[in-house]
């Protein structure tokens, strides 16, 4: 044995020079080597030492620790074991294996992952650090054996105490998901999931045409799209519901007519409301139309079929006002006023709104549409029953 210190000793320099370097062992020259110490966190870094045959106490002055401090040096053994080296005890670093954990503690506390015995010199162990320690890859879950009650599966961030009697035991197991497809419960390997992908796996077909909500517990339902990805670590992820397009009672759906174009983000708007509109021309005068138009609550009916004027230089020239049928009327029974103007369509009469645009908000050809309109619309619907 070469160069070993006699207890409460104090390193020299020499060995106590920290080098970045990642490897193990190497030798520099004749008399100079490199091991890798980490602390609690198990951050390595290199430190040069110039004994192969080192005591742990020469090993903790190399890395910074005095005698007084009583640190606790552990070597990791290639197998993922730790092994406490006592202050007067020589280590053969010739064989290359020199990682060690050494940080200031008076107890080792002891637990066990996959059968395999630690020693760990803090009382504090996270989940991370359980998972670093045990080598326990990403895929797998990490659990908490517990007696008496349902094993726990640790995340990186948990922490554990180690104070308790007895040996904590941890085990890793293969994760799974568990996700709820519209009653279809899926057993999911990897925490992220496509919807199209779980509503292939679940055996419904992507491509009908769902509405497809995610259900997450205490939040309002979501509309996903096939190409959303679902994170099933979310807490509170429930299920995946599923609604056709359009649901009626086994008739043929009535053709929607389409006698002239709006602006294209006009008709991507009146897509995406799902509502059955069209576009008709009656006595020259053109019409959008919108079937089950849902008016807030407050009226005697909740949905009307509401119609728009287009003017035919539109959006050059502005939609005014708005029209429904049928006639839409407070339950309160109080008249709603500005409402006497009329309208025929196809034999039909509507009753018309006189809301018009003020000199604050002028039609802007370049900015307002069908979609600004709708808000107009909405707006003026709201406020007769005070929202």
């Amino acid at each position: 044995m070469g160069n070993q210190l006699k207890p409460g000793a104090t390193a020299p320099e020499s060995v106590t020079e920290t080098v970045i370097m990642t490897e193990t062992v190497v030798n520099l020259h004749k008399d100079h080597h490199l091991i890798e110490v980490a602390d609690e966190s198990l951050t390595y870094r290199a430190i040069r030492i110039n004994d192969l045959t080192p005591t742990g106490q020469q090993l903790a002055a190399a890395a910074g620790f005095k005698p007084t401090q009583n640190p606790t040096v552990l070597h990791v053994l290639p197998n993922g074991e730790l092994e406490d080296i006592r202050p007067d005890e020589n280590i053969d670093l010739h064989g290359g294996h020199g990682r060690f954990i050494i940080v200031e503690s008076d107890r080792l506390y002891r637990f066990t992952i996959d059968g395999v015995r630690f020693d760990w010199p803090c009382r504090m162990v996270s989940g991370e650090l359980l998972r670093k320690q045990g080598k326990v890859p990403v895929e797998m879950g990490l659990y908490f054996e517990r007696k008496d009650e349902a094993d726990r599966l640790v995340n990186d961030s948990d922490l554990i105490d180690l104070d308790a009697l007895g040996v904590e035991a941890f085990y890793s197991r293969k994760l799974v998901w568990s996700f709820n497809v519209q009653g279809v419960l899926l057993e999911v390997e990897t925490p992220t999931i496509l919807v199209r992908d779980a509503l292939t796996r679940a055996g419904f077909d992507p491509n009908q045409g769902w509405q497809i909500f995610l259900k997450i517990a205490g939040q309002p339902k979501q509309a996903v799209e096939l190409t959303t990805v679902v994170d099933l670590r979310t807490p509170g992820i429930e299920k995946l519901r599923l609604t056709p397009r359009e649901v009626n009672n086994g008739e043929a759906a009535p053709t929607s007519r389409r006698d002239f174009a709006l602006l294209d983000v006009d008709e991507a708007h009146l897509g995406q409301l799902a509502l059955r509109w069209e576009t008709v021309v009656d006595e020259g005068r053109r019409w959008l139309l919108i079937h089950s138009y849902t008016v807030p609550q407050g009226y005697t009916a909740g949905q009307t079929l509401l119609a728009l004027e287009i003017p035919p230089s539109y959006p050059g020239a502005q939609i005014d006002m708005f029209y429904t049928n049928p006639p839409l009327a407070l339950e309160s029974g109080r008249p709603i006023d500005c409402t006497q103007v009329r309208a025929t369509i196809f034999g039909i009469e509507y009753h018309g709104w006189s809301r018009h645009r003020g000199a604050q908000s002028p039609w802007n050809p370049s900015t307002d549409n069908v979609i600004t309109h709708l808000a107009l619309v909405e707006s003026a619907l709201a406020k007769e029953v005070g929202e």
